[in-house]
């Protein structure tokens, strides 16, 4: 008997460290899945926290979305790393296959990837701050009051005006979650960097500021269909500019009339009252009629020195212009666009 009852309690022994490897190991099985078995889906490309969002903000959101295949081990994996604390707004690119922990080792530190933020040809703040809205956290309201906040743009030593003048259009990495207060600080650096003292001192040469700069360079974008004919257009414009003459420059009348669809300047459009209106008012506009680009700028910097004082658009359309020293030689290649336009019936 005592043999016999020996061998049961080493059957019973062995069956107990059976049962206790198979749960140790399911616990095993079951602590890997939760933290090192793939879970993010590809059905996102990015996972955007809001700023002020919570834990349970943040789970609502990667259910609703898919972004990952169970919710449950992650919340549970989450909870274990002591991550529903530490929340941190951003934009997070998303892995397919990425495991609990390295996502939440990835939203617990804040490691955001940033956004390549392009902006180029913007013709209007509105455009601007919607552009950005696009972008970037902030909506567009919170973007537009303070483009148009005399207080901010004072701040910076602009005027509302001219405050357009100190976006430089250029691509920058930008955190999503950046403030709209934030982001014009940042564009404040920016701009302080592109205007060095090399470009401060040619505008100073031109007797201009750095605004006026870039007010004389968005006309000449406006004209210039070609890059390559900035320099000669600019050095036109200062020709006027340095006899007093009026700049007579039609994009600054499109914009006073707020009518960005006119194709042909008409008198009635040169009669309108603004300050915009180069027809009627001497000198510069009192800031740009559209986001001067760095080629526009530079174009008035290193304007090309000639006698121009008059250009108009060739009558072939190619986006190219003949230039005149005199009223006369004006006046014939005028008429020839004039002609040009009449043929193709283009009446506004």
């Amino acid at each position: 008997m005592g043999e016999k009852k020996k061998g049961n309690i080493v059957k019973i022994s062995v069956a107990v460290l059976i049962v206790a490897v198979a749960v140790g190991g399911f616990i095993a099985f079951k602590f890997y899945q939760r933290f090192f078995a793939p879970n993010v889906t590809d059905r996102e490309t990015y996972l955007y926290v809001h700023s002020g969002w919570d834990f349970e903000d943040l789970i609502a959101s990667m259910g609703q979305l898919g972004i990952v295949q169970d919710t449950a081990s992650f919340r549970w994996a989450a909870e274990k790393m002591d991550y529903p604390g530490r929340v941190k707004a951003g934009r997070y690119k998303l892995e397919p296959g990425t495991n609990n922990r390295t996502l939440i080792n990835k939203l617990g530190g804040g490691f955001q990837d940033p956004v390549q933020l392009r902006f180029a040809n913007v013709r209007l703040k509105e455009n601007f701050a919607a552009l950005l809205a696009s972008q970037l956290e902030p909506d567009s309201l919170a973007f537009i009051n303070l483009l148009n906040s005399d207080s901010v743009a004072a701040k910076y030593g602009f005027t509302t005006q001219d405050f357009f003048s100190m976006f430089i259009p250029n691509t920058y990495e930008v955190y999503w979650n950046t403030s709209a207060e934030g982001f014009i600080d940042r564009m404040a650096t920016e701009y302080n960097k592109f205007w060095d003292d090399g470009r401060r001192a040619k505008a100073a040469s031109l007797n201009l500021t750095p605004s006026e700069v870039s007010t004389l360079a968005a006309i000449v974008k406006g004209e210039a269909l070609h890059v390559a004919e900035m320099p000669t257009i600019a050095g036109l414009y200062i020709n006027r500019l340095h006899r007093g003459m009026l700049l007579q420059a039609d994009p600054t009348v499109i914009f006073a009339a707020n009518d960005f669809t006119i194709r042909r300047v008409l008198y009635r459009h040169l009669a309108l009252d603004s300050p915009y209106n180069t027809y009627k008012y001497t000198g510069l506009p009192p800031g740009p009629i559209m986001m001067p680009s760095i080629a526009s700028i530079d174009a008035v910097l290193n304007y090309q020195k000639h006698d121009y004082l008059y250009m108009c658009a060739k009558e072939d359309f190619s986006g190219y212009h003949n230039f005149a020293v005199t009223q006369a030689e004006h006046n014939v290649n005028a008429r020839r666009f004039q002609q040009a336009l009449n043929e193709r019936n283009i009446k506004r």
